[in-house]
């Protein structure tokens, strides 16, 4: 385990202090709960894979007419 120090306001410090007391916890603890929930709330890592990004005519969206690509957009 390793030691690091956290900068909180007064009522976010304060708030700890409840939690952890209400819980029955160290407030430790408590950081350690919440960073783990957080962590898992955000889901995996996602990755963009760039295979074959290179592949095509060499045309780009930028060079399609505006009016070919809002064809139909709403109908």
């Amino acid at each position: 385990m390793r030691k690091t120090s956290v900068y909180l306001d007064d009522a976010d410090s304060e708030r700890l202090r409840k939690l952890a007391e209400s819980e029955g916890q160290s407030q430790a603890e408590i950081l350690r709960a919440a960073i783990a929930a957080y962590a898992e709330s955000r889901g995996p890592e996602r990755e963009f894979s760039l295979a074959s990004s290179w592949m095509g005519d060499g045309t780009s969206v930028a060079d399609v007419d505006d009016g070919d690509l809002l064809r139909g957009f709403g109908a």
